[in-house]
Order: structure tokens, then C-alpha cells, then sequence
């Protein structure tokens, strides 16, 4: 008999921080892997990496019309840039809106014709999307991004393919210390340690599994009891 060919999931993010691991962990479950992302990251051996803007319309067509049949979208691509009312830059709420919601909306438009029964959509949210001082453009996108995809949950469940979130509190990646968050302080969750990106990353795992198929449109917090 000959052997099944691997499941193929599209992570977007995948050079650095949540979006590197959620890749590292499929890899180890089995998937083939497309990984998305502007900055060069060097792959594994098992891995296909492929370099875009993910705040390029254009681009994301194109990378999609190239990339094929896929099992699993994972939108894991994102950054924050903080400010207070007197602060904000309408241009970085833009940019920001583009990679968290137009990219995954793109994603799923010209990738989910070809995705079969029990395929998969997970995105990386935030706890944030609830409002935080500070954040309130970033705040408003990933909010979005629940909306949007709860939405895809719906309109997709009768083909069989479900769509969720996970949202994680302040999580130990170079996210945290970036210069554009300057003035919102990343906040311990209280069990006194960020959250590692290999604990998001066995969520996505588990929502992509066997075990998940009846779980859609879901907002999965991991915030170590911050939201408590």
C-alpha cells in the first residue's frame, strides 16, 4: 500500500516567535508545511518557505495561486503598535488591519475552494481584543479578526471545515520587548510567567487534529489566568 501523503498546512508568521513554533510542532505531528512570512527564515528540510508581505494584496493572490491544495490555514503573522488617544497614527491601525484581518480574509478566499472536509482555519488572536489601555488600534484588529473569523466558521460548517481562534496572553517571544510597544509594558499573567509560544503552539495542534472536528467559530484564551 502506498503511504499517505502528508497534510499540507500554510502558517503564516512562521520566522519568528508563535508563528516559528506553531511550524516547528506540525512538522513533528506529520504536516507539510508552507511558511509565510517577509522576513527570510531558514526552513527545515521538510518545510517550504515562501517570501511575502502579507500587507500586499497583490501578493497573497499570488502566493496562493502558487502554493496549491492545502489542509490547514494558520494565520500566526501579526505586530502591534501602541499609543494613546493623543497618539495614534491612523496609518499604523491601516497596517495593522491589513496583516491581522485583510490577509487571513485573502487566505481564505482563494484558499478554501480547494480545501476538503475536515480542513482547518485557526488564527492568532489576543486576550487584547477585549480593549487595553494603549492598544486600542491593535486591540480593534484582532477583535476584528474574531469577527471575521466566527463568521468563516458559519458560512463554512456545512462543507465540513471549521475555523477558530486562539488567543493568547502576553506570550515570551521578541514580541514583547519591541521598541514600537514602548509605554505598554507587557503585563505577567498571574501564574507568573509569560505564556511559551510551544503552549499556543499545541493548541493550533489540537485544532487541527482528528479530535477538533466538532469545535468551530471558538475563542480559545491561554492566558495563564489573566483573564480571571
Amino acid at each position: 500500500m502506498a503511504a499517505k501523503a502528508p497534510r499540507t498546512a500554510v502558517v503564516t508568521g512562521a520566522a519568528s516567535g508563535i508563528g516559528a513554533a506553531i511550524a516547528a510542532r506540525l512538522v513533528r505531528d506529520g504536516w507539510s508545511v508552507v511558511e509565510l512570512d517577509r522576513t527570510v527564515a531558514e526552513p527545515a528540510a521538510s518545510v517550504r518557505f515562501e517570501l511575502v508581505d502579507l500587507a500586499d494584496a497583490d501578493a497573497i493572490r499570488s502566493i496562493c495561486a502558487a502554493i496549491g491544495p492545502v489542509d490547514a490555514i494558520v494565520h500566526a503573522a501579526g505586530f502591534m503598535r501602541t499609543g494613546g488617544i493623543d497618539d495614534l497614527d491612523t496609518a499604523d491601525g491601516d497596517l495593522m488591519y491589513a496583516v491581522h484581518v485583510r490577509a487571513l480574509t485573502l487566505l481564505v478566499q482563494n484558499l478554501t475552494p480547494g480545501m476538503g472536509e475536515g480542513a482547518r482555519i485557526v488564527a492568532i488572536g489576543s486576550r487584547t481584543s477585549r480593549g487595553a489601555k494603549g492598544k486600542a488600534q491593535y486591540a480593534a484588529t484582532k477583535a476584528a479578526l474574531t469577527g471575521l473569523v466566527r463568521s468563516f466558521a458559519i458560512e463554512l460548517a456545512p462543507r465540513g471545515i471549521t475555523a477558530n481562534i486562539v488567543s493568547p496572553a502576553a506570550t515570551a517571544t521578541p514580541f514583547l520587548t519591541r521598541g514600537d510597544r514602548a509605554g505598554v509594558p507587557p503585563v505577567l499573567p498571574p501564574i507568573g510567567r509569560y505564556i511559551d509560544p510551544a503552549e499556543v503552539a499545541g493548541a493550533v495542534s489540537f485544532l487541527l487534529g482528528a479530535d477538533a472536528g466538532a469545535i468551530t467559530g471558538q475563542d480559545i484564551l491561554i492566558c495563564g489566568g489573566a483573564s480571571l
